[in-house]
């Protein structure tokens, strides 16, 4: 049975200006750390530059930064940093004086005893670890006193482009989350000499426009050629304490497409594979009057956010439509309903509830359960409800198991919407509460260019989406893949799916929905290569997908923890990556000859040193495997870009649908049993 829901007007430009002027609150940021109370001068960051390079659907992110220690004491010094989201940091290198230390990854305990045993003999040594979804911590030691030590790493990570537009985050800013960080560690973000960012953005398919929000002229933007710019942000004495942002936008009516990234060097191995299917579909604008929750942090975490968040939902209040009803939700240590139940959006409600929203304070710990569990009370079966989360996930009262939050949101047929405020946010619970209910979850930066988010999110929760999709590949033999029971596909979304196969040949690529109440079918064939040496970084990317995936069972209680342990350990040693179970120790070549330690790193670095150096010094290369048979060209004539498709999505649509209208695609409670078109 289809349901519907309103395709609301909304008074898009007074959003903005509530919303833009509530993103200046203060953070803590990325930095050095002292121990407070330490009675030494914290170390310097005399410079910080970021070189990426986004080409073929990932990023390479390098950082370079010299520190230098203002003291007549040698001190190790500690640097932590936001954890990009499904970021594989792959290199690390270290150079004290006139050597340099590089890094191998090895089991944490391992990792950590080698460390330590190297200090304690005055030895040099570096360690990068993974403190969970929240930081990178590099540490150093020795920083000779009154001398530079200069730390590079790199890291990968796969992007994909939201309804034609792309987005890149350097995240910087930190998010208030780690308490006990936070009353040991005095962070110092100052950079003392220069800040820049260099940014070589190339694409197959022609870029229209780029953009920097919130650097004014401190951006210098090269177009070189259609789908090639350059972008460079310099500035001195600058502080960590703001994201770095860029956006793209591709020219408009590119098709819907399925582009494909290969890697195999040895005929004897198995190849990894990223397929991005970016279809071409139209859905269709919703319409009636519907049910919408807001649920809304306001624990002490969501200190600093609060207005943001405040702002936005009261101006998506005074968009609904009066046959709308709406409830607000707030919760810290407890949850409570501030409306007390549903209430029409007529205006004299709207703004008796306008005023409770202003009033509302950070405070108290964060109970997420419990606000979740009171938003599915009182549903009514006959209209079409949505959840509108809005929080930095860090739960620490009440449930805390991910396993239960799971079950919960399995009990009732609604979609939560969620959207994470700030760096740090606990992403892998949110992902686990909107998996379950078939919802999307999305990050927003305080750097985040408020038009541009509501411009990608308003079709998301305004038109129909496809339903029980899956994707199959047949004819050639594939193992260890994305999940291909995807669920829900929204408006403008994009698939990426990573996996490997055994060997060439022909495979056929099949994506099964239903559409507005029919089964369709869309479908291409492609070749899988013999050989392909184009991008080795392509295994690490394949095995932190893995990790994460691993992760997410075991959260819901689906693996055993040991297992989960063993598997991670095995994936980060082999293909080299930093995890909650694997470090990366840096230390002199002779040091690692007498430790025995194998160099996998140091041979994987290599060849993706030599693979970006060839790719460089060619001209950008389409990756789309389905022109010979279209997979989307049988889709509506009405398509979401100008009649021709191809939207995307990225994981990062934001906060900012709370702005947009916290209305959602239709949604029947599993209590009724019904299927939804």
């Amino acid at each position: 049975m289809s349901r519907s829901h309103p395709n609301m007007t909304f008074r898009w430009m007074a959003a903005m200006s509530v919303v833009a002027a509530a993103l200046s609150a203060p953070a803590l940021a990325a930095g050095t750390l002292t121990p407070i109370g330490a009675t030494t001068a914290p170390i310097q960051i005399r410079d910080h530059h970021v070189d990426v390079v986004i080409n073929n659907g990932f990023a390479r992110t390098e950082v370079t930064q010299t520190f230098f220690n203002p003291n007549d004491v040698d001190l190790e010094a500690v640097y932590a940093c936001p954890v990009p989201v499904s970021a594989s940091l792959s290199e690390v290198s270290i150079a004290l004086g006139e050597g340099e230390l590089n890094g191998e990854v090895l089991a944490h305990d391992h990792a950590q005893r080698v460390y330590d045993e190297e200090t304690s003999q005055g030895g040099e040594a570096g360690l990068a670890t993974r403190n969970g979804y929240q930081s990178f911590e590099f540490r150093v030691s020795p920083v000779g006193a009154n001398q530079d030590t200069t730390v590079r790493y790199v890291y990968y990570q796969p992007l994909t482009i939201d309804t034609g537009v792309g987005r890149y985050l350097y995240p910087l800013e930190e998010g208030g989350t780690d308490e006990a960080g936070a009353s040991f560690w005095l962070p110092n973000a100052k950079v003392e000499g220069m800040f820049s960012v260099d940014v070589e953005l190339k694409s197959a398919f022609p870029i229209e426009d780029v953009r920097v929000p919130g650097v004014g002229a401190a951006a210098t933007i090269d177009k070189l050629d259609e789908g090639h710019y350059r972008v460079r942000v310099e500035t001195t004495e600058a502080d960590l304490n703001r994201d770095f942002v860029l956006y793209y936008r591709l020219a408009e009516g590119l098709p819907g497409r399925m582009e494909m990234l290969t890697y195999r060097a040895d005929p004897n191995q198995p190849g990894t594979f990223m397929m991005v299917l970016t279809p071409g579909i139209d859905l269709a604008p919703l319409s009636g009057g519907s049910d919408y929750t807001f649920v809304l942090d306001v624990s002490g975490s969501m200190q600093g956010k609060l207005g943001t968040l405040t702002s936005g939902v009261t101006r998506v209040i005074g968009d609904l439509n009066p046959e709308d009803r709406f409830r607000v939700i707030a919760f810290s240590t407890r949850a409570k309903d501030v409306t007390r139940g549903w209430v029409t959006a007529t205006k004299e409600n709207v703004q008796r509830v306008v005023g409770r929203i202003n009033g509302l304070g950070a405070d108290g710990s964060t109970n997420l359960y419990d606000g979740l569990k009171l938003a599915l009370d009182d549903l009514d079966d006959d209209r079409a409800t949505s959840i509108i989360l809005v929080t930095d996930a860090v739960t620490n009262t009440g449930v805390i198991d991910p396993a239960k939050f799971d079950a919960l949101m399995r009990t009732q047929d609604v979609r939560v919407f969620g959207f994470l405020m700030g760096n740090s946010a606990n992403w892998p619970l949110l992902r686990t509460v909107c998996d379950a209910s078939g919802g999307f979850h999305a990050q927003i930066s305080n750097a985040d260019d408020i038009v541009g988010q509501i411009m990608l999110a308003k079709s998301k929760v305004t038109h129909e989406c496809l339903h029980d999709a899956s994707l199959k590949i047949s004819g050639v033999r594939v193992t260890d893949t994305t999940d291909g029971a995807i669920g829900k596909v929204y408006r403008g979304q994009q698939l990426v799916l990573f996996g490997r196969y055994d060997g060439p040949g022909t495979a056929r690529i099949e994506l099964d929905a239903r559409l507005t109440g029919e089964d369709q079918t869309y479908s291409t064939e492609i070749a899988f290569p013999d050989l392909d040496t184009d991008h080795p970084e392509l295994e690490r990317l394949w095995a932190m997908n893995q990790i994460e995936a691993i992760e997410a069972r075991e959260r819901i209680g689906k693996l055993d923890v040991s297992e989960v342990r063993s598997a991670i350990e095995f994936l980060g040693v082999e293909y080299q990556l930093v995890t909650d179970h694997t470090s990366m120790v840096m230390l002199a070549d002779q040091v690692f000859a007498k430790r025995g330690i194998d160099r996998r790193n140091q041979r994987r670095t290599t060849v993706e040193r030599e693979a970006r150096s060839r790719r460089q010094a060619q001209p950008t290369v389409s990756r789309r495997v389905d022109t010979q048979k279209p997979m989307f060209d049988k889709a509506p004539a009405a398509t979401t870009r100008n009649g021709k498709g191809g939207g995307a999505i990225d994981p990062v649509t934001g906060l900012v649908v709370i702005v947009v209208a916290g209305s959602a695609l239709v949604a029947r409670r599993r209590r009724r049993g019904t299927a939804v078109a």
